[in-house]
């Protein structure tokens, strides 16, 4: 495969991801709008994002099956696809039933996209780039974050246009991206040669998990806990507690996204360059957690700011590569894209739990701070745990991937 290969791959699926987290984003910074519009508690608030993140989880492990059994393109473009159409929709309905059952729709057409792309794209780029071209790739996540925040905040308080508005315009987009990935992208979906002595049936489940993919799935679980309770309840938490202004929340809210750019560059160059990981990964994991009560402890605004660009330099968006490229060195190739979807499944449940839990702490307390210290106690925790994941690869995978075709 040649470098504009290389090149255009990392630069539709980084693309991919930004429409991805524009549209998981557009929600945070006018749900006290939607809230005022429908008369909705903050538990219900939440239930908006947890309905989503529940069908996005739930459709991790068939999609990632369906992927290496009839191609990964093919159910990435699909998905991709309902995903633009749920988007749009959101911006038609009226009422909050109707709301979740498209929000649930979406959910579902995003949940095609996280193992099938890393399946392909930890396939086919040199895995001595691996972490910097899956930092690469994650940053579209920073950008959608980012454009989901402002464009929502811009249109609706700035340019005084519906909530509505932003859902219209990103499932637009989101559909010609579609089909930039389905002309651009051809499916590569590797055979294992008969030489490599494995029982495949048996031990598939053996190595998917093994004891490094366990401590990582738990990690991944309680990094993405603090990281999806924070984009839900960030631009809330700045409107209704700092008192900060409508217009000003997606600004600072983005200062998350905008600092996890060269943070993820950086951490993703670093790990292809070191063989053990763990400190690293415990580096990340503490640093995290402690921005995490920071940022609702301190009443120090200059202070609050500071912990936000931290996280952003240290937190998921920076730990996800280096992750991504720890669970391809324990995982035949021929199984990626099930093993990425196990692995983006154990992170989403957490999703599924932090917007709605944290809501409701919110409405029984009065205090939303509850929701971080809980996300920095997990992100600790996770970060222990991972000092006891083994040293070496997993050797089943590591006999298999040297029977692998290089990619081309």
């Amino acid at each position: 495969m040649t470098k504009k290969n290389y090149v255009l791959i990392t630069v539709l699926f980084s693309l991919g991801w930004a429409f991805m987290y524009a549209d998981r984003n557009i929600l945070s910074p006018i749900m006290s709008v939607i809230g005022a519009d429908w008369h909705l508690s903050k538990s219900s608030l939440g239930l908006m994002s947890t309905v989503f993140f529940t069908t996005y989880a739930l459709m991790q492990i068939p999609a990632g099956f369906l992927a290496d059994r009839f191609g990964r393109v093919k159910v990435l473009v699909a998905g991709y696809i309902l995903f633009g159409v749920g988007t749009f929709f959101s911006g038609l309905v009226s009422g909050l039933g109707l709301f979740l059952i498209v929000r649930a729709v979406t959910g579902l057409g995003e949940g095609c996209y996280y193992g099938p792309q890393y399946a392909i794209s930890s396939q086919a780029l040199p895995k001595k780039y691996r972490g910097l071209s899956s930092a690469i790739i994650n940053s579209g996540m920073a950008l959608g974050i980012s454009a989901g925040f402002i464009v929502s905040s811009y249109l609706t308080f700035t340019l005084h246009k519906s909530w509505q508005y932003s859902f219209f315009l990103f499932g637009v987009l989101t559909a010609i991206v579609a089909i930039l990935i389905a002309v651009f992208i051809k499916d590569t979906r590797p055979e294992m040669k008969k030489t490599v002595k494995v029982k495949q049936q048996k031990v598939d489940l053996k190595i998917l998990f093994s004891r490094n993919h366990i401590f990582t799935y738990i990690l991944i679980f309680c990094s993405l806990y603090g990281f999806f309770g924070m984009l839900t309840w960030l631009p809330y938490y700045l409107q209704t507690v700092r008192g900060v202004s409508g217009t000003q929340t997606g600004i600072i809210s983005s200062l998350v996204p905008w600092a996890s750019i060269p943070g993820a560059i950086f951490f993703g160059y670093l790990s292809d360059r070191i063989t053990n990981k763990k400190p690293l990964v415990l580096f990340l994991a503490l640093l995290g957690a402690v921005c995490q009560i920071v940022i609702p402890y301190t009443q120090n605004y200059s202070l609050m700011i500071t912990g936000l660009v931290i996280y952003g330099l240290v937190g998921k968006l920076a730990l996800d590569p280096i992750l991504v490229s720890y669970v391809a060195e324990n995982t035949p190739s021929i199984m990626y894209s099930r093993a990425y979807s196990i692995f983006n499944f154990a992170g989403m449940v957490s999703s599924i739990f932090a917007p709605y839990i944290t809501g409701y702490f919110a409405d029984m307390t009065g205090h939303l701070e509850i929701g971080f210290y809980i996300s920095g106690a997990l992100l600790f925790i996770g970060g222990i745990l991972f000092l006891f994941t083994n040293k070496e690869p997993n050797a089943v995978a590591s006999a298999a991937n040297d029977y692998m075709p290089a990619a081309q």
